[in-house]
Parts: C-alpha cells; sequence; structure tokens
C-alpha cells in the first residue's frame, strides 16, 4: 500500500513537472518566451513546446485579426473646415517580439499608440484637400496615400495595419451649408446650361424646319407651274385640234357657254348693242354678221 502511494505520488509530480516544462501554441495564437523577463524566443509554430520550470515563463497573443472603432473624430480640411469623420482599423499582430517592446503586451496601449498613427495619416491628407475632394470619388485615393505611410509607421510597433475605411464623414452646420449652397449653384449651372443646349437645338430644329418647309413649297410650286403649264399646252392644242375640224361649230359653242355663263345669274347687268358680235347667234342662227 506505501508502495502505490509513492508511485502515485511519482506520478503526479512528474505529470506536475511535465505540465510547467511544456506549452501549447494554438494556431490563432503568437507566444513569447521569456527567461527571468529576458525575451528568448518568440518564432513557434503552432503545437507542443518545452520551456524550463520557474526560469522560462510564457505569454500568449492574439493572431486575429483585430479592429478598432473611432467615431466623430474631427479633422480640417485644406479650407480650414470641421468634419466629423467615423472610420474603423484593421489590423493584426506581426513581430511579435518587436510588439511586446513596444507596448509592453498591452493590447490598449498598442490601440490608442495605432490610432494616433492613422488620424496623423488621416489629418495629412485632409489638409491637402478641399471638402468636394475629400467626400468625392477621391476619398478612395486619400485612404490609399494615408495607409500607404501609416502600414511603415506601424510596423515600429511590429503591427501590420491591414485597412482603414471611413464609414461615414459630417459636416459641421457651417460646412453643410457651405456644401449645400455649392451644390445649389452647381445644379443651377447645370440647369442653365442644359436650358441654354435646349434652346439651342430648338432654334436650329425650327430653322431646319423653315427651310424645308420653304424648299418643299418652292419644289411643289415649281412642279405645279410644270403641270399647269403642260395642262395648259394640251387644253390649247386641243382646242386648236377642235377649231380645226369645224371652225364655225367652235364659234357657236363657245357663244353657248358665253351666254350661259352671263346670261341668267339675275344680278348681272349687261349694257350690250344687239347688234354686237355677242348677239350673233342670238339674232341669226346661222350666225351670219
Amino acid at each position: 500500500m506505501g508502495k502505490i502511494r509513492l508511485i502515485a505520488m511519482a506520478v503526479a509530480l512528474v505529470f506536475v513537472a511535465a505540465s510547467m516544462s511544456l506549452f501549447v501554441v494554438d494556431e490563432r495564437e503568437l507566444a513569447i518566451k521569456f527567461r527571468f523577463g529576458e525575451i528568448v524566443d518568440s518564432d513557434f509554430e503552432p503545437g507542443l513546446h518545452v520551456k524550463i520550470p520557474i526560469v522560462n515563463n510564457v505569454q500568449f497573443f492574439p493572431k486575429r485579426l483585430l479592429t478598432i472603432s473611432n467615431p466623430q473624430e474631427l479633422f480640417l480640411t485644406f479650407e480650414k473646415k470641421n468634419l466629423f469623420v467615423d472610420f474603423f482599423i484593421k489590423w493584426r499582430i506581426k513581430d511579435v517580439a518587436n510588439y511586446y517592446r513596444a507596448t509592453r503586451g498591452e493590447q490598449i496601449i498598442a490601440a490608442q499608440r495605432l490610432l494616433e498613427i492613422v488620424k496623423d495619416g488621416i489629418r495629412a491628407e485632409f489638409a491637402k484637400r478641399t471638402v468636394p475632394e475629400v467626400v468625392s470619388a477621391e476619398r478612395r485615393e486619400l485612404m490609399d496615400e494615408m495607409l500607404t505611410a501609416a502600414r511603415m509607421n506601424a510596423t515600429t510597433l511590429g503591427i501590420e495595419l491591414v485597412d482603414v475605411r471611413v464609414k461615414r464623414i459630417e459636416f459641421s452646420e457651417e460646412v453643410s451649408e457651405s456644401v449645400f449652397n455649392r451644390m445649389r449653384q452647381e445644379r443651377a449651372r447645370v440647369a442653365s446650361e442644359l436650358r441654354a443646349e435646349g434652346h439651342e437645338n430648338a432654334e436650329r430644329i425650327r430653322a431646319e424646319a423653315d427651310r424645308e418647309r420653304t424648299v418643299l413649297l418652292a419644289e411643289a410650286y415649281r412642279d405645279a407651274e410644270k403641270i399647269r403649264g403642260k395642262g395648259d399646252a394640251t387644253s390649247a392644242e386641243i382646242y386648236a385640234r377642235a377649231y380645226q375640224q369645224d371652225e364655225e361649230f367652235y364659234r357657236f359653242h363657245r357663244s353657248i357657254q358665253a351666254y350661259r355663263k352671263s346670261i341668267g345669274t339675275g344680278n348681272d347687268i349687261l349694257v350690250l348693242d344687239t347688234n354686237s358680235d355677242f348677239f350673233r347667234y342670238l339674232n341669226n342662227k346661222s350666225g351670219a354678221p
């Protein structure tokens, strides 16, 4: 019984010694091994590793992507206008030993220092640009330029700055009114240009339509005159042939037509000599003078 107890105690001591001499690095973690507070190793692969009890201690840090949110930060533009900017930062620990030396391993300290680096970068880029440039499509260019400089500064902390995104930009009351006035003026200018272009197009279309109308009327009149001339020529030719066939009958026919149009209309009054040629077929059926 005593031997069993001694064996159990020995096994327990071995287990405790082993647990104090071994540590596991998760694939989602980074680790630093210290010797009396001094960093001796930080390049650990995921898995089981050895340490010397009491002499060595191990501290773990997250390997995952971390986020810092920063609402309502005030920045000045090139025109000295105030803008309130909401943004967030995505970052991760890249060099864990350098990270520990720069921040003592405190995530709060790391976040504060990284936030200051990013704000300095945004502040510098905003100071180069006007309000319309900041809120326009150039925002992506602005953030890219800021990230280039901020990433270099973040490496001194052992940090990889992954991304910075602006969630919202709000104007102060003064800037809002200025922006709205500028937008109104721009819209009014565009509307004036469109109206001028429309008026110009309308005048051009109207002039073209008038020109086409004049051309069509002239061509129609020309064609009508040609047709009328041909008709008159054909009519004269027919009358001439008819006259040549029977001159007396032609004269009689023409006189009858004249009687029909001039006599018996009711309101017309003719004062003529009864011996005139007009009445030759009324006075003499042969039409002789």
